[in-house]
């Protein structure tokens, strides 16, 4: 095994200072729908996601503004405590809500989650304040965990109207997970790969993003 990789250990689940958190605000707009409840395989995209988190953490909540929506999950729901900022808003309410230190955030249209990554994620974040997938010059900041030590820098960005959470990596400790890293878990990437269109969607039941 590489220098660089020597370090890795596996977290074995279900972690007990992590949350998972799942962010269910986007509005689907080129979807058409909200593509939450995309029927993959006879069950709701959303669900998808929930049996990949749920053996890994004790704590697992929805980040929504139209909770009603998902109160079939039968999971703690929580909207937005500042409306209307995008990812970075989710974070930060789901960082005010969880019990745990952290949280791993993802969105709810990510259908091919894998475990050991997000194991290997959770177990990263001693001494940082955030780790993230970055893949060539792309992060992946809803695939990601993320500390309550963020509130502080979180808060001051949005008061300051800086939502983009770019600008928040350039203010804290993060641990990047490289490329070559993140294929120790995922060969082929597809943690990442989410649902934006019913094209994209219609693929992937014709077992072309499989």
């Amino acid at each position: 095994m590489a220098e660089e990789h020597k370090n890795f250990r596996e977290v074995k689940a279900p972690i007990k200072d992590v949350a998972g958190v799942i962010l269910a605000g986007g509005k689907s707009r080129r979807f058409g729908s909200n593509k939450a409840f995309a029927d993959i395989d006879g069950r709701p995209l959303i669900d998808r996601v929930i049996s990949v988190l749920r053996p890994i953490f004790d704590e697992l909540l929805i980040i929504t503004n139209t909770p009603d929506e998902y109160a079939f999950l039968e999971l703690p729901m929580h909207e937005d405590l500042i409306k209307g900022l995008g990812p970075i808003g989710g974070i930060y309410t789901g960082l005010e809500k969880i019990r745990n230190p952290r949280g791993f955030f993802v969105a709810c249209d990510m259908p091919f989650l894998n475990e050991k990554l997000i194991q290997h994620l959770a177990g990263l974040s001693e001494g940082f304040e955030a780790v993230v997938p970055k893949i060539d010059w792309k992060m992946e900041p809803l695939h990601a965990v993320y500390s309550k030590g963020c509130i502080p820098t979180i808060k001051d960005l949005i008061d300051a109207g800086e939502c983009m959470i770019n600008r928040f990596f350039q203010r804290t400790q993060v641990r990047f997970l490289s490329e070559d890293e993140i294929k120790i878990y995922d060969p082929l990437l597809r943690s990442f790969y989410n649902i934006n269109k019913p094209d994209e969607l219609k693929a992937l039941l014709n077992g072309e993003g499989l």
